[in-house]
């Protein structure tokens, strides 16, 4: 009998150590669980901001290297044909270099079709240029551009800021 109440006493106990323990375990779970999410919450609150910024800095990327931008802003400022091409290119780089750690903030797509798009133009300047002489006017290789720009049925800019719209729209 005695070794009965024993038996029972022990398994009795082994069941409360036991529940407590599942008890604490559980408690601790889900007090984990709120810190993380509380943890995460304050993160998206300083993200957020940031990923907003980044993708507004490259939406203003893809508008100031558009070939229609680039040439009102930058015709006026070359002699020739060459001086034009150089004074394009510089004004890509010099842009791509102070926006390239937006990269951080967006997703890998959307960095491609950012660089695609820089690629591109730089391509279709690039392109426009073989095709006259180094020292025609400016206003020649801003007409070439402009007629590599309309032949294109997509243009590189359009798609890359349709691709950030659809990235920020995710985002809400």
């Amino acid at each position: 009998m005695e070794y009965y109440s024993l038996l029972v006493i022990f398994v009795l106990g082994i069941a409360i150590i036991y529940g407590i323990y599942a008890t604490i375990t559980t408690v601790a779970a889900k007090l984990s669980e709120k810190q993380r999410w509380e943890i995460r919450g304050k993160h998206t609150d300083i993200t957020l901001p940031l990923r907003l910024q980044a993708y507004e800095r490259m939406c203003l990327f893809l508008e100031r290297i558009t070939p229609n931008n680039l040439l009102l802003r930058l015709v006026p400022s070359a002699m020739s044909a060459l001086e034009l091409q150089q004074i394009l290119l510089h004004e890509i780089r010099e842009e791509y270099n102070h926006n390239v750690a937006q990269q951080l903030y967006i997703s890998a797509n959307a960095w491609e079709q950012v660089t695609n798009a820089m690629n591109e133009t730089v391509a279709v300047i690039n392109q426009a240029s073989t095709e006259i002489p180094a020292d025609a006017p400016p206003a020649d290789l801003a007409k070439k551009i402009f007629s590599h720009v309309i032949e294109k049925e997509v243009q590189p800019a359009s798609h890359a800021l349709k691709v950030l719209k659809e990235e920020i729209r995710t985002l809400f």
